[in-house]
């Protein structure tokens, strides 16, 4: 056992969030089992604190996420800064979208979740390779859409997680949305370490981590919106890594992580998701990493870098 449960930490966030809807511009209702549900942008306004509330929960608790000024991009000067130091817990056992939630009746609904929640059900092969085992009366889940899941995913996901349905709170947001646009920015540093999983990089050499991004302007247009999104962490975002194991190994990481490694490097990604046809497991997953990625190696206390901030680019997606 880890010592600590994401479900619990962020529980305690979202229950924190319950009692400040009125301040934060957020909805809660109830489902009809009793599951919790905090709507984040969709019916209700939200805005840039209920995202930052968001991606802390996402992180399950394990993150410390703020909104900074940064003279790295003059023409953005806000910017998201994330840093955890259980990096590989928070952004691949709870932050990382992996859990796929269809449905597929009168009701038509899909999304990925997000959050603790996937630490319980254990649905996904990736926690074949995590440390962390989760357990908890109650569980927390994330997703991104414009109204929260049907009755029967809620069932389901209360059921894979084990909990009451009365013990789960889901919180919902549309990428189009204040709140949506920040809590996907803020995964700058969760995209740096599922490349460094396909890299075939040991997770547990990952110790500590922290990034940036610029916050995105939202759009109505749902693909325009998901465009900056990504386009914030592709051409604008930087991690910093640190790691144990051989220098040679960080030396290499630093080469191959950053977003301008991939083959469909080059364009916004409005244009590249264009260009497939909107099929978005057409592109390149290893586009989906920071711009300028810095690796240290613990034990020689040497520092490799690759990638560059591309302003020109980010300026193309951000009119």
């Amino acid at each position: 056992m880890s010592g600590f449960s994401l479900n619990a930490i962020a529980g305690q966030l979202a229950d924190r969030m319950i009692v400040e809807a009125a301040e934060l511009r957020v909805g809660v209702t109830q489902g009809a089992r009793g599951e919790t549900i905090i709507d984040c942008g969709g019916n209700y306004p939200g805005g840039i604190e209920a995202g930052l509330r968001m991606a802390c929960i996402c992180m399950g608790g394990l993150g410390s996420i703020s909104l900074i000024p940064s003279e790295a991009l003059p023409r953005w000067p806000w910017h998201l800064s994330v840093r955890s130091s259980q990096p590989v817990t928070a952004c691949l056992a709870s932050q990382y979208a992996g859990w796929a939630l269809r449905h597929d009746g009168e009701q038509k609904f899909f999304a990925l979740g997000s959050g603790p929640a996937r630490a319980l059900a254990r649905r996904e092969p990736l926690f074949a390779e995590l440390a962390h085992h989760e357990t908890s009366d109650r569980a927390v889940l994330v997703v991104e859409a414009n109204a929260p899941p049907p009755a029967a995913i809620l069932e389901k996901v209360a059921k894979d997680c084990g909990v009451a349905s009365d013990r789960l709170t889901v919180l919902f947001a549309p990428v189009r949305s204040l709140a949506g646009s920040v809590q996907i920015v803020a995964r700058v540093v969760e995209v740096a370490l599922h490349k460094a999983h396909a890299l075939k990089f040991p997770l547990d050499r990952i110790l500590d981590a922290a990034g940036s991004a610029p916050l995105s302007p939202p759009h109505p247009d749902l693909a325009t919106s998901m465009g900056r999104t990504n386009d914030a962490i592709i051409f604008g975002g930087r991690v910093h890594l640190f790691v144990s194991g051989p220098r040679n190994d960080a030396a290499e990481l630093a080469s191959k992580l950053p977003s301008s490694a991939s083959r469909d490097y080059g364009a916004p990604f409005a244009e590249v998701f264009r260009r497939f046809g909107g099929d978005f497991y057409a592109i390149d997953p290893m586009l989906f990493s920071p711009a300028a990625v810095s690796v240290t190696a613990i034990e020689s206390g040497e520092t490799f870098r690759g990638g560059a901030i591309a302003a020109d680019l980010l300026d193309a997606s951000f009119p």
